[in-house]
């Protein structure tokens, strides 16, 4: 069968892609970055593409050319700089469905349990309003909602759990008594799997989610000696003071970076990630501890875990080093400028002190917009090399200095490469 997967290069998209090339299908992948994905999976046709600007039906003819079924696994958890919620969940969907409804196309939608607490919260309610239209638009169809979704990768709350399952000494956690259903993602992609075989009818709604009655708590836990680290108390911290993480969160999120601390996630939490089972299914589906023992942990396992909340900490520093490094010249501009005069002229030892304060300071801001960190950092190594080298040959003395003005550079050089080592989500 051909089939286009929407959002296939994510957490849970990468799987039923795979899962479904594997079984022999012809699989087109769309997503917004796929060259790394057509360099996993090279047996699958990898399409470019941003939902949130594919919102009229027109747009989807090109990619629905040739197609016997989609697979939607696209989401996003809030509105920020790289996600637009009501495009990419509801108004590209509802195109979607539009273009859909002259071709014989079956739809599969991973959606989620969109009932509950948070119903109201931006990310549930377009996946709702797009659910709803589904079922209404007469197009063959099947819903599938897991609750937290375990695999042996980690992206977003995922993620999170390994990272606080390896904190230091002490575990600390808001709604640490909040029921948390799990599914494996392994069991998420043979329902997608199932529902284009037919095993699942036209119709369906299937809730995908275990019966464990685990709590958030339990989940971290269970973690923890996954990754083979000794007991831990876990400190609960309240939901007040949990805030300012949430709104720095979200400010993130306004620059590109998706953290799963974002104030949705912590609203989802408050009244916990359940399913709702519905009467008569009879699921056979793994459990947290199964999930988990069938890909058992290794020591990169552990670094992950323990870099995943270094990283935006280590932003913020380099960002913080560069835009100090380049302001603090122009509060002593003479005796910068004197580093220059030596090999300058006056004019020009000034415009060169200025130059290199206003490329720290850009540095210093762009490394802070996800779109642009990449290429800031690599700016950084440049610029900071380049400094190094001319501060050698025009003052080789400042090696010796007792404050070591250059050998302190050298570990900024190692926090670049250490950002650049982790900045990949995907």
């Amino acid at each position: 069968m051909n089939i286009l997967i929407l959002g296939a290069t994510g957490f849970i998209g990468s799987a039923v892609t795979r899962r479904l090339a594997e079984e022999g299908h012809q699989v087109t992948g769309l997503g917004r970055e796929p060259a790394r994905a057509a360099l996993k999976m090279p047996q699958v046709r990898w399409l470019k593409a941003d939902l949130a600007g594919m919102t009229r039906s027109v747009d989807w003819q090109t990619a629905l050319d040739g197609q016997q079924a989609v697979v939607n696994c696209a989401g996003a958890l809030q509105d920020g700089l790289a996600d637009d919620l009501t495009a990419t969940q509801e108004k590209a969907m509802l195109a979607l469905y539009e273009a859909a409804r002259d071709r014989e196309l079956l739809i599969v939608q991973i959606s989620a349990d969109t009932g509950g607490t948070g119903r109201d919260l931006p990310f549930l309610d377009t996946k709702r309003r797009a659910d709803g239209a589904l079922a209404a638009s007469g197009v063959r169809h099947v819903i599938l909602r897991p609750a937290l979704v375990l695999g042996r990768n980690a992206h977003g709350g995922s993620a999170l759990l390994r990272a606080l399952a390896a904190f230091p000494l002490a575990i600390p956690l808001a709604y640490a008594d909040s029921p948390v259903t799990t599914v494996a993602l392994d069991d998420v992609a043979g329902a997608a799997s199932a529902a284009i075989g037919g095993a699942l009818p036209s119709g369906s709604d299937l809730s995908l989610g275990g019966d464990e009655g685990l709590t958030l708590k339990d989940l971290v836990l269970l973690h923890r000696n996954w990754l083979g680290l000794p007991p831990a108390p876990v400190i609960a911290v309240p939901p007040m003071a949990a805030r300012p993480v949430t709104w720095l969160a979200d400010l993130a999120g306004w620059l590109g970076w998706r953290s799963p601390l974002r104030s949705t996630a912590l609203a989802v939490m408050a009244g916990g990630v359940e399913v709702r089972r519905q009467p008569g299914t009879d699921q056979r589906l793994s459990s947290a501890a199964e999930t988990l023992a069938a890909a058992p942990s290794g020591v990169q396992d552990l670094w992950f875990a323990r870099l995943y909340l270094l990283k935006a900490p280590i932003i913020v520093t380099l960002a913080l080093f560069w835009l100090v490094s380049g302001l603090a010249p122009f509060l002593a501009f003479e005796a910068a400028r004197s580093h220059f005069a030596n090999f300058l002229p006056g004019r020009a030892a000034g415009a060169m002190v200025a130059a290199t304060c206003l490329a720290d300071v850009a540095l210093g801001l762009a490394v802070l917009f996800r779109p642009w960190a990449r290429r800031a950092l690599i700016g950084m190594l440049v610029l900071t090399l380049a400094y190094l080298l001319a501060a050698t040959f025009a003052e080789p003395a400042l090696w010796l200095d007792p404050l070591g003005p250059l050998v302190k550079v050298v570990p900024s050089i190692l926090l670049a490469l250490t950002a650049l080592a982790i900045l990949d989500e995907r």
